[in-house]
This record gives structure tokens, sequence and C-alpha cells, in this order.
């Protein structure tokens, strides 16, 4: 039997996602303390580092979501203080947090993503907000309504909206911008709406694709964290072929950006078959109504999977 690990989780942090992150935290703290490990479990605020010096854990499982828990700030943090840590690197978490620069890099790599663009708030304050709002509507080569408004950054769909007109374009600018500094405004692609997570202990393997369908359409956050609002199909309603593609596309997203131990690559299967990346995420939700914990049960366990991810972070990191 293998030894049991110190484990020290970090949750919570000083982000729009605090409380998904605690719950988070608590999760996966209880899932590891019933496989026989010791777990401790610490907020990301002036008492982290003292308690990373004394506790002394074999390995920091940083649940942050948002911010500086997956723009690589927490993870250059653990590397300045020789810790190992689960998850990918800081420089593939930069990457990865980045929606415009993940789907560049995709898109770089052969992978298809909806057209898009980034606008940073400081220019809506120089050229004027009219005239951008103006440009995205007049723009008869590029993106046409419905659009998705969304931060640049960040997760659980805070800020993001579904626009069909000029008006709900201004509001939902005004939403994204309250979550960040830059804002996305991407084509909308009807189809199914599919999570591929990542399990990847030296070699990655996709777990069984997750397909959502909520109540209105929107896998917004209040679809995402209230019961009642999404179904979930595990394994996704799809044939061998649309199984093997999302698959694909998803450990293609992940060795692309660099990204190590688990991830979850959202992407839409379109009407044509066509599967589109969405979006690449460093830390995956594990609350109860999360993606990545589904597709662990099915592919074997929760438990197992999570166990599996701190043991080969605490022996694999130099």
């Amino acid at each position: 039997m293998s030894e049991a690990l110190k484990i020290l989780v970090v949750s919570g942090g000083l982000t729009h996602e605090r409380d998904v992150s605690l719950r988070s935290g608590r999760r996966v703290a209880t899932v590891l303390r019933h496989a026989g490990h010791t777990v401790e479990v610490c907020d990301l605020n002036a008492q982290f580092l003292p308690t990373v010096a004394e506790f002394e854990p074999d390995v920091v499982w940083p649940l942050i979501h948002g911010s500086v828990g997956e723009d690589g700030s927490v993870q250059d943090l653990l590397e300045l203080i020789s810790f190992p840590y689960v998850g990918s690197t800081a420089a593939s978490c930069a990457l990865a947090s980045s929606k415009p620069t993940a789907k560049s890099l995709a898109q770089l790599s052969g992978v298809v993503t909806p057209k898009w663009l980034s606008l940073k708030q400081a220019l809506f304050r120089q050229v004027g907000a009219p005239a951008i709002i103006q440009s995205i509507v007049d723009n008869e080569a590029g993106l046409t309504f419905p659009l998705i408004v969304k931060p640049a950054d960040g997760g659980s769909a805070l800020g993001l909206s579904k626009v069909f007109n000029e008006e709900e374009l201004r509001s939902a600018m005004v939403d994204a911008f309250a979550y960040g500094d830059t804002v996305m405004v991407e084509q909308f692609i009807p189809g199914k709406e599919i999570a591929v997570s990542v399990l990847d202990l030296g070699e990655p393997v996709a777990l069984p694709p997750v397909e959502i369908e909520t109540d209105d359409g929107r896998y917004d956050y209040d679809a995402r964290y209230n019961t009642g609002r999404s179904k979930f199909f595990v394994p996704a309603r799809l044939s061998e072929e649309e199984l093997a593609a999302v698959c694909d596309v998803a450990l293609k997203v992940h060795k692309t950006v660099g990204m190590r131990h688990l991830s979850r690559i959202d992407l839409i299967l379109g009407e044509d078959g066509t599967v589109w990346f969405i979006d690449a995420n460093v830390s995956p939700g594990m609350t109860d109504t999360s993606l990545f914990p589904l597709a662990a049960e099915e592919y074997g366990s929760l438990s197992d999977v999570l166990e599996d991810i701190a043991r080969y972070a605490a022996e694999n990191q130099s």
C-alpha cells in the first residue's frame, strides 16, 4: 500500500469565484481524507506562506478559480518556494487563462475556434464606446448576431451574455467589463455543449465527455451551480465518430497549451459535425455540480482520479 501524502489544498482567494473555489476545495479535501491522506485546507491570504512552511506538504493543490489562481501567479509563487503542486505550470496557466491567447494557439495548431475579437477597456475610453459598438454591428465580413460576450479571462461563465442586437450588446459589454479589463466578442455557434476533461499522468487521456443541456440554452453561472437548471449526460450522447473527434480536439488543445495533470476543454459540437474549441480550464471546478468530477466518476472513481493526480504531482516535479 502506498504511503499517505500530506496535501495542502488552497481555495478561496479574493476573486469573483471565491464561493465556487471554497466548495471545490472542501470537496477535494474530503475525498482525499477519505482515501487516507493528511489534508489541510487554507485560504489564499497572509497566512498562506506561513501555513506552507509549517505544514510542509508533499504537494500543494491550488483550487483558486480565476484571477491569480489560474493566470500563473500562484504557480510562480509555489515554484519560487520550491513546493510541488498540482496542475499546469505557471507559463501554461498564463497561456490558457487568456481566452484570446488559448484560441490563437489552438487555431495555429489546426483546431477550429469561433471568430472573435478582444477589446480592452482602455480602447473604449480612447476611441469611444459608440464608435466601437457600431463597428461591431456594421461588420459585414465577420461577426453576426447572435454573439457571445464575455471577459477575456476568468471562469464560471461570470459576465457572459448571449446577445441578439445592438442594445443587448451594449449592456453585455458593461457586464463583462465588471469582471476584467478585456472583453471578448465571439461568434455564437449553435450545437451541443461538450466538456472533455483530461487526465495527464505523463500521457494525457480524455475522460468520458460530458454533454450539457440547460433549460434555456445558456450555460451561465446560475445554470452551472444551481441544481435543476442543467442536465448532464455522461458519456455525452455522441456517435463513435463524434466521440473520437471531440476527444481528439481536447487532447490537441491540452498538449498545444502545454497543460499537465488535469484540465477541462470546453467545446461546441456544431450542427454540421464540426468541433469548435471554446475554452481551456487549468483548474476545473470540483463542486458537486462540476463537470470534471462527473467525468472522473464515469471513468472509474473520483477518489482514485484525485489520488492519482496528487501522487503523480508529488513525485514528478523537480
